[in-house]
Order: structure tokens, then sequence, then C-alpha cells
């Protein structure tokens, strides 16, 4: 079986600073998403300057209806997120908090969503740790981890303004990611579980 239409695949994260490691991350795995027939798109930086979750207040901004709504239409997720003093930075974790508000959906939170997951810090640890952090989220929203997530050492990689990475390995590793995204979200739309609005 093969999927209908093309596949939607959201891109979430990066840090408040323009062009930043993480961003240019986010993009590469997007691309791999291309690659495979996916249509992208990303919300980074101040796309995802909110105001910080309350599950109690039903008044929205724009930008976050706006969060909430890519999230509704996605059949994948690629997320990523810097990695601050070992954990996500709080922008992205605030981001993902608004997933709440999927929560009476027919498609809840993340449910039947491909999730890549990438992390970059200063250091093996923090990118690591990071990672985990992240995977352990994605569960908890009830999406599917791919099954290869990227820890990026940023002391040792670098990417560059026109969409590479300083060491092809990695590059190579980010695409996959982005790959897998849209190979699990075509196996689920083929089947039948495909995004819609309310499931």
């Amino acid at each position: 079986m093969t999927a209908t239409r093309a596949i939607k695949v959201l891109g979430l994260g990066g840090s408040l600073r323009n062009g930043s490691q993480s961003e240019r991350a986010l993009r590469i795995a997007l691309a791999g998403a291309e690659e495979f027939g996916a249509t992208t798109s990303a919300l980074t930086g101040e796309a995802l300057q909110l105001p910080f979750y309350d599950a109690g207040v039903v008044d929205r901004t724009d930008r976050a209806r706006e969060l909430v709504e890519a999230v509704r239409e996605a059949d994948g997720v690629v997320v990523v997120s810097p990695g601050y003093h070992g954990a996500l930075s709080g922008l992205v974790k605030n981001a993902l908090d608004y997933v709440e508000d999927l929560r009476d959906d027919g498609r809840p939170y993340l449910h039947g969503r491909a999730v890549g997951l990438i992390a970059v810090a200063h250091g093996w640890q923090a990118a690591v740790t990071t990672l985990n952090q992240m995977r352990t989220i994605a569960h908890a929203l009830r999406g599917w981890p791919t099954p290869f997530g990227g820890a990026v050492n940023s002391a040792e990689v670098k990417f560059d303004e026109t969409g590479g990475a300083s060491e092809e390995r990695i590059e190579r590793n980010l695409r996959l990611i982005g790959r897998q995204v849209t190979e699990f979200a075509s196996a689920q739309l083929a089947a039948g579980f495909g995004a819609s609005p309310n499931g």
C-alpha cells in the first residue's frame, strides 16, 4: 500500500538565535524528509516565543494557535532542541506543552505520528541526556520516536549557512531521521491513519 497524498512533516525547535546550530540541524533533517516526497514546514525561533503553557487558560495567542494547528495537520514531526545544562531548552519544552491542546482531538496529542528527535549541545553528555529526555516526552505525548535519533556534539560538528555539516556522517544521519519520519507517516497514511482536524 502507498500513501495517496504528500506526507506533511513539521519541523519544530531551534533557539531564539536566528540561524542557530540546532535550527540548521533541523533544516537538514527536513531536507531528508523532502527527498522522500514529504512537504515540510518549520516553526523556529520567534514562532516559538509563546506564553508559558497554562491548561486553565482558554485564550491562545495567534502564534500558539498556529503551532497547535500545524501539529494537528502534521503526519510527522521533527523536533530539535539545544541542550542547556543537560536538558532541552525551556523554549522547546513550552512549545511541546501546547500539544496538550490536542487532547480532545480524535487523534490526540502526537498519536500515530512519527517523531524525529535531535539534540544539539556543546559536549556529548548534554547531547545524549537531552535526546533521552526528548524521547521520554515524545512517548508521553503518544508519539512514535524514530528508531534513529540525533545527538550532535557542536564542539566537534559545525553547520554552515548553505545547509551542510562539517561531518558528512552527521549530515547523513540527520537526513535519515527525516526519511524515517516520512516512511512511518507514509505507512500510517496508507493504513488509513492519516491526520485530520478531528481524527
